[in-house]
């Protein structure tokens, strides 16, 4: 895994807001400037993406002002995997030092807040609390297996069973009893990821849904009622870029029939994060046409 990653000629990112009452995606940001990724809503209504290795904003009301920077210095290149934490203060972010840290939204020195084990740490998930924070490690990025690890208060880590097989993207359910993933554990052929979830207080793990497509990524929203993911072409191993994927929209109690579509060119970066807004109306989401 490269990063920053950067546009191929011709390329063009861009930012696109879906929902519950739109008909249709509304374009917020187009640039073939800057290769942004995995967007969050923060509780003031702005986007925060990462792109060239740091964190960005966006006002998605008002896109005029264009993406502004987060100043955080003396953090190594970010990745796309970033979460708010629910004071509204902060949010941690992975970096290509293998660690997260935890960093102030108004710029300023951030904390590393994972172990010094010789493995990988991919953040997905911070407990509705704010107290935990749920991540993806991986031992050899060579050869890549994900297990999910709970970061618990103390500093300590919990490894939660979830079989042997890879999982990426863990995190909670707004209500915090559940942490839904997405998971190879009922995979046929090489890459087949599922969605899954599994209880907080640890047990059998759940299949969502069954398809023949390679889904990744769930993200429920504030009120729990409804839900998006990723969907890559039947056998893509991993979650590459530069495909054609489907962004789709669920309701959390029948997770078979989409209620949205949103098809297009991307993949990587996509929808890596929980990116629904704070009153559960819209979410945000990347695609990367080529012209």
């Amino acid at each position: 895994m490269k990063y920053p990653r950067v546009l191929e000629p011709g390329q063009r990112s861009q930012v696109w807001l879906g929902g519950t009452s739109l008909d249709a995606p509304t374009l917020v940001l187009e640039t073939s400037d800057l290769l942004v990724e995995a967007p969050n809503w923060t509780i003031d209504g702005l986007l925060l993406l990462n792109g060239d290795g740091v964190l960005w904003t966006l006002d998605p009301d008002d896109p005029s002002a264009g993406l502004q920077p987060v100043d955080l210095p003396g953090l190594p290149d970010l990745n796309n995997d970033h979460v708010l934490d629910p004071d509204g203060e902060h949010v941690y972010v992975s970096a290509m030092d293998t660690h997260i840290y935890k960093s102030p939204l108004a710029g300023g020195a951030s904390e590393r807040v994972t172990p010094e084990d010789g493995n990988w740490h991919f953040l997905h998930g911070v407990s509705p609390d704010g107290k935990r924070l749920a991540y993806v490690e991986i031992a050899d990025m060579a050869s890549p297996v994900g297990r999910l690890v709970v970061l618990e208060p103390d500093g300590s880590v919990t490894h939660v069973d979830t079989g042997p097989a890879h999982i990426d993207g863990p995190e909670w359910s707004p209500d915090g009893a559940w942490i839904y993933f997405n998971t190879e554990g009922w995979a046929s052929r090489p890459g087949h990821a599922q969605l899954a979830r599994v209880p907080d207080a640890g047990g059998p793990v759940e299949w969502l849904v069954s398809s023949e497509t390679v889904d990744w990524f769930p993200h429920l929203s504030p009120d729990a009622r409804l839900a998006t993911y990723i969907s890559f072409p039947a056998g893509t191993e991993g979650h590459p870029a530069d495909l054609d994927v489907e962004v789709r929209m669920v309701s959390t109690d029948d997770w078979s029939t989409p209620l949205q579509r949103y098809p297009l060119f991307g993949g990587q970066g996509t929808i890596n994060v929980n990116s629904w807004s704070p009153d559960s109306s819209r979410f945000a989401f990347v695609a990367y046409p080529i012209s």
